[in-house]
């Protein structure tokens, strides 16, 4: 004979499958977190040349080149489609249909991990070597429009020596200086106008206040004003829950937050997959966690993360 269950048993067995459920979603992670959470484009460090555009929770636009040699350290979606992005050995421009509009090779003994665009035609970047420099260049034309050199560290530990540069609203250069552990700003002839010493610095972004927010490989994103004193800052311990393998880049978001990248060193760590570490967080001022993004698993496997840059009203777009 079939035994059926009483309403009060079948009752319990919902609630207790709906609480198993929910005990499988980490209580660190908020509601609104995932590919949905925010339209971006992606870019992160490893052997293989990977980058993403997400827009409503999907992978619109991907660039895969697993032939490819060097780390992609920096990268940027421009208004018009074309991605600029530096890769260690050179700085290519893409089209949306992937096609290279420009590139250059980083020479015998240099690296290049950062490149900016400078509106229109021209793109600036920084080779590291001995010398060091910064140079502006017409991707039109080819044309070298200005260089000048950067002190370093190490002259002869080439890879140490920078990450990436970014252009202030005035239209300086505000350089992270790694291995010098400084971030300074220099005018277009390569004075130096404003220097913050900290240890380790891989990027920096000048605020809108005319702060400066400054990241560093230690685990450290700090806001400092003019005078160098400390505003605001989030380390490792502020992302309770949540391991933490090393920032690269923050940006400071139009509504207040603070977008932070947590990037995994793939050369030396295997990504749990079934597990894996959270690749962005956002931080109100307060410092709470409003999102996250943890997509390691396809159809959208990420891979590790540098370059976070939002596309949605978050941003500002």
């Amino acid at each position: 004979m079939t035994r059926i269950a009483s309403p009060s048993l079948l009752i319990a067995t919902a609630l207790l499958s709906a609480f198993s459920a929910a005990a499988q979603i980490p209580a660190n992670i908020p509601p609104n977190s995932g590919l949905a959470g925010h339209d971006f484009f992606y870019a992160g460090e490893q052997k293989q040349h990977w980058m993403f555009i997400v827009r409503g929770g999907q992978v619109a636009w991907s660039y895969i080149n697993a032939s490819s040699k060097g780390e992609i350290s920096d990268a940027t979606l421009l208004p018009n489609g074309n991605v600029l992005f530096a890769h260690q050995f050179g700085v290519t421009l893409i089209d949306s249909k992937k096609k290279i509009l420009w590139h250059v090779d980083a020479p015998p003994n240099t690296e290049i991990h950062t490149a900016q665009p400078m509106g229109g035609n021209r793109v600036f970047y920084v080779q590291n070597g001995d010398p060091a420099l910064l140079r502006v260049v017409d991707t039109q034309s080819g044309k070298v429009e200005s260089e000048f050199t950067l002190p370093v560290g190490n002259p002869k530990s080439i890879h140490g020596h920078f990450r990436h540069a970014r252009l202030t609203p005035g239209g300086n250069f505000l350089v992270a200086h790694m291995d010098a552990k400084k971030v300074v700003e220099y005018d277009k002839n390569g004075n130096s106008v404003w220097s913050y010493a900290v240890e380790s610095p891989w990027s920096a972004e000048r605020l809108k206040n005319g702060n400066t927010l400054v990241t560093t490989n230690k685990k450290l994103v700090v806001e400092v004003d003019p005078e160098g004193k400390t505003v605001w800052q989030v380390t490792a311990e502020d992302a309770v829950g949540h391991r933490i393998d090393g920032f690269q880049i923050a940006t400071r978001l139009p509504n207040g937050n603070t977008l932070v990248n947590n990037w995994v060193n793939t050369w030396s760590t295997t990504v749990d997959k079934a597990d894996p570490p959270v690749q962005a967080l956002e931080f109100t001022p307060e410092k709470k966690i409003v999102w996250v993004l943890r997509s390691w698993n396809d159809p959208a496997d990420l891979g590790p993360a540098t370059t976070i840059q939002l596309l949605d009203a978050a941003r500002g777009k």
